[in-house]
């Protein structure tokens, strides 16, 4: 029996278990989305194409699953490019298909044509134009063993309309071999000894954790490694979750904006067990200066990223749920007792702390989101200081629960986020956390949650900023605010929600904030919770650029 290519494509995607696609038409996926109309598949109509990625992307941080996203040549295809570099930088397994100008127009400059292959080649982990209909079903295989296998990313299929329509065959592939994609998931067995040896022989170890871990699933794993034997444990922001922040031997997350416990810690420390990180430039400050006291035993899936920033005395290639759990079986515990003693007066001097007072503080809000959610819900963030408030305040217990965008910091990817993570997990409580300049970039999608009926939770700290610069500019710009401010009371939250048909609150007393959280949670709605928040309230602590990360701004806004 012959299929067309757009057949192939819907009959592909089924067979890899797709439930849901988020996307915008256009005349090039036209085949296309004719042959959804019949298709069991869930789509998801965003008003952007940005957000259809970021949608994608949400959706696969809460569930672990492959994200799907697809639209038109030119235009609608390069809207996608900072949801595909959103999800490269953060490791996010996802699928992008795109439409194409008819093959043999290629290259003439047709009408919206765009090189997409070309554009995403440095941000996708693997791209395809796809110039014959007979390798369609074979590519989409490839596409999404390519995106959840190893280290994860983003991978597009670039389809031209006319592939589209042609006929052939349709065989599915029952398995893929790639030559020279051979991710490595088992660990050298004679390097778990060796980080066994140097765990065990270690004063002051810490665990230092990164998004790899809920990646692969090994949570436990680390929980077990670090509660057996007392090591104390760092997360990145997007390691929060993977292990309780409520447990003593948490140290919340490390960096630029983590907390001073954690910070003092790494670089005292006199060996780093990394998982699952990559040492990025926000958690080490001044590389030279970074942990000068510490081995480094480096476990990661991607060999790319490992003694790529800093240099690992006990490199470990592998899954680092497979790898932990080997090295689970054979370490013997440490001594630790001084070094948490000593621990515990860093996080006695250092505390996370705010002005407690009558007006309406950041970090209060988020206290009261954890308590009135008891830690349950999905946490979406945009990015600035809202989304380091979250990481401070929101203690996180559970993995797939700090959906937010890391490597790429993109403004206006916590709301589609949010919309993903919604629909991938019904039954779940999920907020974004938003500033009031970061939720503008991509309102529109309250056409998207109201129309699919998604009781999304929109926290927005309203500061007339763009607040995260505006603190740069306070501390090392003498105050010179320029175009950073966004005008008074601009614009009215609560009128625009109710314009798409959501709901929504405004908050501008203290004592108001609890009621309007639980208030926002028997709403099954969208709400916008419009909370007017002090002008200049700044994240602390903070390592100014350059500097090493135990030299920290401290200090209440």
């Amino acid at each position: 029996m012959k299929l067309t290519g757009a057949q192939i494509l819907i009959e592909s995607l089924k067979k890899e278990g797709v439930e849901v696609i988020f996307g915008y038409p256009g005349g090039q996926v036209l085949p296309i989305f004719d042959k959804l109309y019949d298709a069991p598949i869930r789509f998801i109509l965003t008003r952007h194409e940005q957000a259809a990625a970021h949608a994608a992307d949400g959706y696969a941080r809460a569930t672990g699953k492959t994200g799907v996203c697809i639209a038109t040549s030119g235009p609608g295809a390069t809207n996608l490019v900072t949801g595909i570099a959103t999800a490269y930088m953060d490791s996010v397994p996802m699928v992008a298909i795109t439409g194409q100008v008819k093959t043999f127009l290629i290259g003439n400059d047709a009408f919206q044509e765009a090189d997409i292959t070309g554009i995403t080649r440095p941000i996708t982990k693997h791209n395809y134009l796809v110039e014959d209909v007979n390798d369609l079903a074979r590519i989409i295989k490839e596409a999404f063993h390519i995106a959840s296998t190893g280290r994860p990313g983003p991978v597009l299929i670039d389809l031209p309309s006319d592939i589209q329509a042609k006929e052939t065959e349709f065989i599915y592939p029952d398995k893929v071999d790639i030559r020279g994609y051979k991710p490595t998931y088992e660990g050298h067995p004679g390097q778990i000894k060796r980080a066994a040896k140097a765990i065990a022989e270690s004063k002051r170890p810490i665990l230092y954790v990164g998004g790899g871990v809920i990646i692969s699933e090994a949570s436990e794993a680390v929980r077990e490694l670090a509660i057996r034997n007392e090591i104390p444990v760092t997360t990145t922001l997007l390691g929060l979750g993977a292990f309780p922040q409520g447990h003593k031997l948490s140290l919340g997350m490390l960096g630029m904006h983590g907390t001073a416990y954690a910070n003092h810690s790494i670089m005292e420390s006199d060996l780093i067990i990394a998982v699952g990180a990559r040492f990025d430039d926000r958690v080490t400050g001044k590389l030279d200066e970074f942990a000068p006291h510490a081995k480094v035993i480096h476990i990661d899936i991607d060999p790319a990223s490992v003694s790529k920033s800093v240099d690992v005395d006990i490199p470990i290639v592998g899954d680092a749920g497979g790898v932990l759990r080997q090295l689970n079986r054979i370490v013997k515990p440490p001594d630790t007792s001084d070094w948490l003693k000593r621990i515990d007066g860093w996080k006695e001097k250092y505390p996370l702390k705010y002005k407690d007072d009558d007006k309406i503080r950041p970090q209060y809000i988020l206290e009261e989101i954890y308590r009135q959610t008891r830690g349950e819900a999905i946490i979406c963030t945009e990015v600035g200081q809202h989304q380091m408030w979250a990481a401070q305040f929101y203690k996180f217990t559970k993995p797939r629960t700090m959906i937010s965008s890391g490597g790429l910091g993109t403004m206006g990817y916590g709301f589609p986020a949010a919309i993903g993570a919604q629909i991938g997990k019904p039954k779940a409580v999920v907020f974004d956390i938003a500033g009031d300049g970061s939720i503008q970039m991509n309102i529109q999608e309250l056409a998207t949650a109201v129309m699919n009926k998604l009781p999304v939770k929109v926290a927005i700290f309203s500061n007339c900023y763009l607040g995260m610069v505006r603190q740069w500019q306070e501390l090392f710009y003498k105050k010179r605010y320029s175009h950073t401010f966004l005008g008074e009371g601009c614009p009215d939250f609560v009128k625009l929600a109710e314009s798409y048909g959501a709901a929504g609150i405004r908050v501008t007393k203290k004592e108001d904030v609890r009621h309007a959280i639980d208030t926002a949670l028997g709403i099954d709605n969208t709400v916008f919770i419009d909370f007017r928040i002090e002008k200049e309230e700044n994240v602390f602590p903070m390592v100014p650029a350059g500097e090493a990360i135990n030299r920290m701004i401290d200090g209440l806004a």
